[in-house]
């Protein structure tokens, strides 16, 4: 068996496929893109599902890729095991409704055996099969297959959920006697237990039934569409080929790790720490590359921990500044002709892993300070469970260093308990970290569907026949209630792009119904659900189609907006800017934009200005339909994710060109402008800018301002209420603040008001404080109303007195100035607010005790208190007890 390179490896899985009739299908990135139920891409099949679960039939029904995956559940096995890694690459072969069992058996058998591709010799093959399948079993003989290589299992069934399942055949590799010292290798591999010798190499699925919850396997209904979903682990091919015991030593990983050992300056000899490093960069570099970023929650936080754990790992090599920047180079080397993004990525990605780097090992010194905290309150040589995972999930400090490091001291920490903490938390990871993605089942009436339905852009008006009435997953030939129809023709959009499908009416002399909402079928045609108002619809009714055209015009100006704002953020903010996704309707825009940076005001002030004078030039949107090469050759931007045919569509406003299936304006001056009203983070370096247009920004920018208006109204009676205060006092106070309240068009207006909001917070603070200060000030000037009630109790002056809607903060001045002007002396006042509470405030410098005192009173009147023996405050709710409170505090004062 000859030496293959990875990439020979991914050649001839492509070449053979081609061969076969198979469509390339280029590896989605790993961040998904509209699907929140993944952290990351992690099978094969994941962005294939539209086309299984039968909601789109692809372009090609035979398709083949080599898909880039990101699985952290049992992150602790990479570097233990031969072939655990967290970034792998699945090979795989896929047939939606088009071949099935028999064709994928024989087209494994031939590539792995014909000296053409694999070159493998036939009896190292194994093969399990699911225990009832005697189609599989039988076919694998058919191909050449020795039946004593055939191995039933009950396991072999893949399934998870409701929807799409079936029976599965996993292929094995026998690496030889060198792998099976006991001999036992193979009764081992019959029973589906582990052992070392049996290698499983690819996985085919037969996917041919409809799972259903409480319906036992034997009874589930068979798929209208069969499909065929294989996976192969790319390392693990490698292995094999290169004749090597474990995937760290393929050439997938052997210049990462050479480089590792260069900068370590210590041999590898099969060390954890080489292939934890190694294995963690791969994912972090691609992760990096295709969109994620470190951040505490989700995808970012499973990024912060994979370099985290590098970086504990380095520090067991001997690393102590920053290293894993460094060999961020040697993955893009390694990849780059499978992957040529990479390297346009690489400097980016070098950039952001070294700062991640530097954060982690100053929160590494912060995380030991903590530790001897710890140490220091301990008193019984004993460190909780509970403690170290703070340290580990605050500071990210691993276990394994704190139990070093008080082994060290001769302390001890628990294990079992952080292990509590630590699967509490992997519990919750796992919810997000599925390894298989359920799919929807397949509706057998649309799949069959495949009548011809054109859809025609640019009318708002369209007769149209009825071909198709859908109602209770059949087609029927009339029908009197709501239903689903398709028509020979329709200007009807689909939802699709992000944009909204059109609503209108259909009418005839026959029926009348309005058109609710329109998706596309999964043989493409547009479906309209529609709610009958008068009469009966049968198959072939000729009717008219009516689209709502305000609403409609309304929609294109939005989406031709889009295009305008992408282009308006690559000229004004960076050329890197990319499109992670859209929303348009009749009321509002929405657009998600990958960029590293920060955005800003200032930045989203100058995109709105470069947008509205775009929108201003009264450009003509042109659309042209090209074969996909030439659109390239133009420039055209196109979404990461998005698969395209051999003839797209192109959109053109004036420089901005983009691959678009949707609905636009004739003419920017159909828009006549555009206002951003929210810029958001979505975290992984994905931002989401919402816009209006036309006459729907003075109402939706009025909302948004209005929290920001009735705020500053609050604040301007406030000021109000003070100045009114202070003309009764005989305090002479100004207070000049203008505020614009002119309609709302632009961002500026949103920022304006929260500027203008904090302008008049601070404006009515200083206000209050100027106030205070004048009104301190003119008591303190006469302060013989208080003077006067200060009397000698057997020898201790004291001042009990009761007062109405003081403010605290005076009232603690008089007390202090009362005690510098009469020496010793004991003050205490009753604040009796407007509501019924009380305040209490005491002031001592001599015998008597305040905090006592405030303590006392307040229990007394149904409050809570205390302070110093010098100042005290508190606070009651029962104004009838204050008399006594008084009688009581004479007592004391009179050393009673």
């Amino acid at each position: 068996m000859k030496y293959m390179s990875h990439n020979d490896i991914r050649n001839t899985w492509f070449r053979f496929f081609k061969e076969k009739g198979h469509k390339l299908f280029e590896s989605a990135p790993l961040v998904p893109i509209n699907d929140d139920s993944l952290l990351w891409v992690n099978a094969g099949v994941t962005p294939l599902k539209k086309y299984f679960d039968g909601s789109e039939v692809p372009e090609s029904r035979r398709l083949m890729s080599i898909q880039k995956c990101i699985r952290t559940n049992d992150i602790e096995n990479v570097g233990v095991t031969k072939r655990h890694q967290t970034f792998f690459e699945m090979m795989g072969n896929f047939s939606v409704g088009d071949y099935f069992k028999n064709e994928a058996i024989a087209f494994a058998f031939e590539l792995l055996t014909s000296p053409e591709y694999f070159d493998i010799d036939k009896n190292l093959i194994y093969v399990t099969i699911y225990s009832n399948d005697d189609e599989a079993r039988k076919r694998w003989i058919e191909v050449g297959l020795d039946e004593s290589h055939i191995v039933p299992l009950a396991g072999n069934f893949w399934e998870i959920g409701e929807g799409p399942c079936g029976p599965d055949s996993e292929i094995f590799f026998d690496r030889g006697i060198a792998f099976d010292k006991d001999g036992d290798a193979l009764a081992k591999f019959r029973k589906d237990e582990d052992q070392e010798r049996y290698v499983e190499i690819w996985n085919n699925v037969f996917s041919q039934f409809n799972s259903k919850e409480g319906v036992s396997r034997e009874d589930y209904q068979e798929l209208p569409s069969k499909n065929i979903d294989t996976g192969a682990g790319l390392e693990r091919w490698c292995c094999i080929f290169q004749n090597v015991d474990s995937n760290f030593e393929t050439d997938l990983f052997t210049p990462i790790i050479k480089h590792i050992e260069e900068l370590a300056k210590t041999k590898y000899t099969g060390q954890k720490e080489y292939k934890v490093i190694a294995d963690h960069i791969r994912a972090i570099t691609f992760a990096l590359a295709d969109g994620a970023c470190f951040e505490n929650v989700g995808r970012g936080y499973v990024l912060r921990r994979l370099l985290r754990r590098s970086v504990r790992f380095g520090k067991h090599l001997g690393f102590t500044e920053p290293f894993m920047y460094k060999i961020v180079s040697d993955v893009v080397d390694v990849m780059k002709e499978a992957y040529p993004y990479l390297v346009e990525k690489r400097a980016e990605v070098e950039t952001t892993v070294l700062e991640e780097e530097k954060l982690f090992l100053k929160t590494l010194e912060s995380g030991e300070r903590r530790l001897k905290e710890l140490v220091k309150e301990s008193t019984d040589g004993y460190i909780s469970g509970e403690e170290a995972f703070k340290l580990y999930d605050t500071y990210g400090f691993p276990f394994e260093l704190t139990e070093e490091y008080l082994e060290e001291l001769g302390y001890k920490v628990s294990k079992e308990e952080f292990d509590k903490y630590m699967a509490a938390q992997k519990e919750l990871a796992k919810k997000n970290a599925k390894n298989k993605t359920q799919m929807a089942s397949q509706k057998k009436v649309l799949l069959d569907f495949k009548d011809d339905s054109q859809f025609v852009y640019g009318l708002y008006r369209q007769k149209a026949n009825v071909i198709a009435i859908f109602s209770k997953d059949e087609i029927v030939d009339n029908i009197d209630h709501d239903c689903y129809i398709a028509v020979n023709r329709t200007c009807f959009y689909a939802e699709q792009g992000g944009q909204v499908s059109d609503t209108g009416m259909i009418v005839s002399p026959a029926f009348k119904a309005r058109v609710l909402e329109v998706f596309k079928g999964p043989n493409g045609q547009h479906i309209h659900k529609v709610k009958l108002l008068d009469g009966t619809i049968s198959i072939g009714d000729e009717c008219e189609l009516v689209i709502d055209k305000d609403r409609r015009k309304k929609i294109e100006a939005n989406h031709s907006s889009v295009h305008i704002l992408q282009y308006s953020l690559q000229q004004v903010v960076s050329d890197s800017i990319h499109q992670a996704g859209s929303y348009v309707d009749d009321e509002k825009l929405r657009f998600d934009f990958t960029y590293s940076g920060k955005m800003t005001d200032e930045k989203l002030l100058e995109v709105e200005k470069f947008a509205n004078d775009m929108i201003s030039e009264n450009l003509i949107v042109s659309t042209e339909i090209m074969p996909i090469d030439k659109a390239k050759q133009l420039g055209a931007m196109a979404l990461f994710n998005e698969k395209y045919g051999d003839t797209v569509r192109v959109v053109k406003i004036g420089k901005s060109i983009e691959l678009c299936g949707g609905t636009h304006a004739s003419n920017t001056s159909d828009i006549k402008n555009l206002a951003i009203y929210s810029c958001e983070s979505k975290g992984s370096n994905i931002y989401r800018i919402e816009a209006a247009t036309s006459d729907k920004i003075e109402n939706i920018l009025y909302n948004i301002i209005k929290p920001y208006n009735d705020e500053i109204i609050k604040l301007l009676m406030k000021a109000r209420g003070i100045l009114e205060e202070a003309k009764s006092e005989g305090i002479k106070l100004e207070f000049n603040v203008d505020v614009d309240n002119e309609k709302p068009t632009s961002y500026k207006d949103i920022i304006y008001n929260k500027n203008q909001l904090q302008y008049v917070q601070q404006e009515v603070k200083e206000l209050e404080k100027k106030f205070f200060e004048l009104k301190e000030k003119q008591t303190l000037n006469n302060l013989d109303e208080y003077l006067e009630n200060v009397k000698d109790y057997n020898g201790t002056k004291g001042l009990i007195m009761e007062v109405h809607d003081k403010d605290v903060n005076l009232l603690k001045s008089i007390a202090d100035n009362i005690v510098n002007q009469t020496g010793e002396c004991f003050v205490f006042f009753a604040n009796i607010k407007e509501n019924g509470s009380i305040n209490f405030l005491a002031r001592s410098t001599n015998r008597i005790n305040a905090g006592l005192i405030v303590k006392d009173a307040a229990v007394s009147s149904e409050g809570n208190g205390g302070g110093s023996p010098t100042f005290a405050q508190g606070g009651g709710k029962n104004t009838e007890a204050l008399e006594k409170i008084y009688a009581h505090i004479e007592k004391v004062l009179n050393n009673e």
